[in-house]
């Protein structure tokens, strides 16, 4: 798989991508993360990227040029399949979403800014728009990071446990169940019995029932789903 990411901060995700799982992820050849410096094709000496809104108000709004310019430049040599802005108006990223993302080729991102991108960039490029939160960031690179890690993780070979993410929240619209190590008792709590039997039907049933059990105290919005 091959992400392509559109920034004016590209310096607020590069070293999140050096670490963990998707710098494996990175050195098995598994995925190609590449970063794009939106001030590159900026206007003039300062690499101007962003200007004030027509129709006035607070706050700057990313030029059309830039993005425009990059965008272009990028598609000669590759063919998205989804070209995705990062916003707060976008949808709710849900892990049906990520599933289906991590069947694709190629995905670009693009990291809003200030108050935005010129709405045109979205009418003429644009195929997705998600938001992490209900929430407002300074940027989009950080959803960028989020939506990045949620997808990687799901490329086959990544994980060393493939089944490993098959049982996370979310999968099948439940919360995945309470999880114990050793030792098996600290300080008076003990693992419950059932997942030290060696039973493997019994601990699968045991842990959906306490999938089921805490998605309904904890969301039962995932259950009416």
């Amino acid at each position: 798989m091959r992400i392509e990411i559109i920034s004016c901060q590209p310096g607020l995700i590069d070293g999140f991508f050096s670490q963990s799982i998707i710098k494996r992820a990175l050195e098995k050849g598994h995925v190609e993360i590449i970063l794009h410096d939106l001030r590159d094709y900026g206007h003039g000496n300062h690499k101007q990227i962003d200007d004030y809104a027509f129709g006035g108000g607070a706050g700057m709004v990313m030029m059309i040029e830039p993005i425009s310019k990059l965008i272009n430049k990028l598609t000669e040599n590759c063919t998205f399949d989804e070209v995705i802005y990062l916003t707060p108006d976008g949808q709710t990223l849900k892990q049906k979403t990520v599933n289906s993302l991590s069947l694709k080729n190629n995905l670009l991102l693009i990291c809003g800014h200030y108050k935005g991108i010129d709405e045109r960039i979205r009418e003429k490029y644009v195929t997705l728009e998600i938001s992490i939160g209900d929430y407002v960031l300074s940027g989009g690179e950080i959803a960028a990071a989020v939506l990045t890690d949620s997808i990687v993780r799901l490329i086959p070979g990544v994980l060393n446990d493939e089944t490993s993410a098959l049982t996370d929240s979310f999968q099948d619209n439940l919360l995945a169940p309470p999880v114990y190590t050793r030792p098996s008792e600290f300080e008076g709590l003990k693992v419950p019995d059932i997942l030290l039997s060696g039973n493997e039907k019994l601990i699968n049933e045991w842990r959906f029932e306490k999938s089921v059990e805490r998605t309904m105290q904890r969301r039962p919005d995932l259950l009416r789903k």
